[in-house]
């Protein structure tokens, strides 16, 4: 009996509260599965319906709080891991005249601080983009009270995307190179000549393509409209990649953001987390 009681004890402390914010498509829900640990209850804040649409077709059992400022943490449960990417848009190098942390998005991070004083949880993480400027890196450490980890998903599939992360789980170093190529995640068949997907007049006056910084490999022919990757079909055509490519880019399974238009899923893709870098990140627990 003594051996029971033991087990389920032992069982009940491995199940986890989260709290994920900024949620989009729930890639953090995907990494937590991959590191095989027990979710109780999964708390997700966020507000693009068609994040929202294509999370709840992969996670049907997902709590939704809405927007992060109208989160009373006071009706929360104890929160095991608080996980989020605060919004990158006024503190990205892309951005010109950049407003930093006073811009009108990437001010959310101050709400991502209010929650973390409020629930204490056991462990946190924070990702945002590495072109940010010493002064915001520096506001950022200080409210959190750790230095940042810069983590490459080169390391982990075949895009060049740089991050920071802020988290309290100690000891994370850099994963082994997986030296993944671009060419290994193609997708193969002739679908791919379908015109959605081909290189013309339209694309080139910024026609709707994935916002993910793609790591060249395998010489890979690159345009110089927009510095976006380009692939070269057999027949010397060129096309711009897939959302399943773009899926697994991102670590996520394919069609895994089906459901939604073409633009919506490169969009989605586009503010997601690599998942293998969470669930490296999330392996050190």
């Amino acid at each position: 009996m003594w051996r029971q009681q033991y087990l389920f004890s032992f069982f009940i402390k491995q199940l986890m509260n989260i709290l994920s914010l900024f949620d989009g498509i729930s890639c953090a829900k995907v990494a937590l599965h991959k590191c095989k640990l027990h979710i109780n209850q999964y708390f997700s804040s966020e507000i693009d319906k068609y994040a929202i649409i294509i999370s709840n077709n992969n996670h049907k059992d997902i709590i939704r709080l809405g927007d992060i400022r109208q989160i009373d943490t006071k009706t929360l449960p104890k929160i095991d891991i608080l996980i989020g990417g605060s919004p990158c848009q006024d503190l990205s190098i892309s951005k010109q005249n950049r407003k930093g942390l006073q811009g009108s998005r990437s001010v959310l991070f101050y709400e991502y601080c209010r929650i973390l004083n409020e629930i204490n949880p056991r462990y946190f993480i924070l990702e945002n983009v590495a072109s940010m400027s010493k002064v915001d890196k520096e506001i950022i450490s200080q409210e959190l009270k750790v230095q940042p980890i810069l983590l490459d998903a080169s390391l982990v599939s075949a895009q060049r995307r740089k991050r920071l992360f802020w988290t309290n789980i100690k000891n994370i170093q850099l994963p082994h190179d997986r030296n993944i190529s671009l060419q290994s995640i193609l997708e193969d068949g002739t679908a791919l000549y379908n015109k959605s997907y081909c290189i013309d007049a339209n694309y080139y006056k910024g026609g709707p393509v994935s916002k993910i910084e793609y790591k060249l490999k395998n010489n890979l022919p690159r345009s110089q409209i927009e510095n976006r990757i380009m692939v070269k079909n057999n027949d010397g055509s060129y096309r711009k990649l897939t959302p399943i490519e773009c899926e697994r880019l991102q670590g996520l399974p394919d069609n895994y953001t089906y459901g939604v238009s073409n633009t919506q899923r490169y969009k989605c893709l586009g503010n997601a987390f690599n998942v293998d870098i969470v669930t490296h990140i999330l392996s050190y627990l």
